[in-house]
């Protein structure tokens, strides 16, 4: 790929490079189904089943597969290719989430529920493996980069956002089962365009330099602090539905979650197209200050206010913070992952945040129902703060990332 001459980095100006819009268009149609999967089920299951539980449990169990998985499919992807690895994992995918549907359709016994969702753990990470592209991509440009990771996290609040949306609307408009059908053939679909775009694909890597990334100096401490944001986001979404449930407005809660995504996602494009200044370490702190200060917004907002429209302007606010944090974090991460290592360093980003939204889920639902639907904000708040100090007060814990490029390289 030709050098770029250094000009301040636009959107328009990365997709004026040869091949990302393809990769990125593929990217964006098999990221779409990780936001459909878990209400596909729930519904699915619970509408055939006559029972939330069961679905909470096979959903649970499919998170659990994921978090062990990933990791390990990732570092496949490092060492084969990204085409070679993500299109059997995918099938895999696939296959499960098919046979989720059969077993579910046919009546057949609750533990093969529980087996074939626990086969979709290896679904690709696609937002990683995009990450990784713009990485190989833009070596030696870290402006351009930080607007890449600015637009792939943006793609993530709103894959987010569209999801659960359009997996209500064709479960509830057709049949229970059309969310999770329509979710298989969205990602293997767009998993075979991305991987089809092979002039953009980072060179495997079968003898990684390095160690893990679990034991590479300064990626734990990011690790937990992915763990703590994720149980600002669990947390904050079952506060959110709590308390819309309280004030008798429940069919409101998802509206008033999709303000806080709509937030995020536009304070992260707008975040991309500034130029960085400062180390990413300085840029991660402040990010994490004016986090931890806007997620204090939404307990006054019900606690004194008491209304829900009040909510959703304190929501928008909060997740105007979320996006930049994770921008600046990811950016971070690919700064300190080991060479030939970068797919692995975001899945375990992705394990981290998905630990922290199960355990900010369970912690804030158990708050809202035993304290007050309006305490449970506060678990956020907590959660914001612990982030906070993981990556701030412990300034050593995160040394100077001159030393590790950005990576994979020929």
């Amino acid at each position: 790929m030709p050098r770029r001459t250094p000009q301040q980095p636009t959107y328009r100006r990365l997709f004026a490079i040869p091949g990302t819009r393809a990769f990125t268009a593929g990217n964006l149609i098999a990221r779409l189904p990780a936001g459909m999967f878990s209400v596909s089920a729930v519904v699915m299951i619970a509408g055939t089943r006559g029972s939330y539980a069961l679905a909470g449990a096979v959903t649970a169990t499919g998170l659990a597969a994921t978090a062990l998985a990933a990791p390990w499919t990732a570092r496949l992807i490092d060492r084969h290719g990204q085409s070679r690895t993500a299109v059997p994992a995918t099938a895999v995918a696939a296959l499960g989430s098919l046979t989720l549907l059969l077993c579910v359709h046919y009546g057949a016994p609750d533990w093969t529920l529980f087996a074939a969702y626990a086969a979709t753990a290896t679904t690709p990470n696609t937002g990683g493996m995009s990450r990784a592209r713009w990485a190989h991509l833009l070596d030696g440009d870290p402006e351009a980069l930080h607007t890449a990771n600015a637009f792939e996290q943006a793609a993530d609040e709103l894959c987010f956002m569209l999801g659960p949306a359009l997996a209500a609307f064709l479960c509830g408009t057709f049949f229970p089962e059309a969310g999770t059908l329509t979710g298989a053939v969205l990602l293997l679909t767009g998993t075979l365009i991305y991987t089809a775009q092979r002039e953009t694909e980072p060179p495997p890597s079968p003898t990684p330099k390095g160690s893990s990334p679990l034991r590479t100096p300064g990626i734990p401490p990011l690790i937990a602090g992915f763990v703590a944001t994720g149980a600002v986001f669990g947390s904050m979404e079952v506060g959110t539905l709590a308390y819309a449930d309280a004030v008798g407005q429940r069919a409101a809660g998802g509206a008033v979650l999709a303000l806080q995504a709509a937030g995020s996602c536009a304070a992260g494009l707008l975040y991309g197209k500034r130029k960085p200044t400062g180390s990413p370490e300085r840029r991660l702190r402040w990010c994490l200050l004016a986090m931890t200060a806007l997620m204090s917004l939404p307990l006054p907002a019900t606690r004194t206010l008491n209304s829900l429209p009040a909510l959703a302007v304190a929501l928008l606010l909060a997740g105007m913070a979320t996006a930049p944090t994770m921008i600046t974090a990811m950016t971070l991460l690919q700064h300190r992952t080991p060479e030939g290592r970068l797919n692995e360093g975001m899945s375990l980003a992705v394990t981290g945040l998905l630990l922290g939204i199960a355990c900010g889920s369970a912690t804030g639902g158990w708050v809202a129902e035993h304290a007050s639907p309006t305490a449970g904000f506060a678990v956020p708040m907590a959660a914001a703060a612990a982030a906070t100090a993981l990556l701030t007060v412990r300034r050593r814990a995160i040394p100077p990332c001159a030393a590790v490029r950005p990576g994979p390289h020929p």
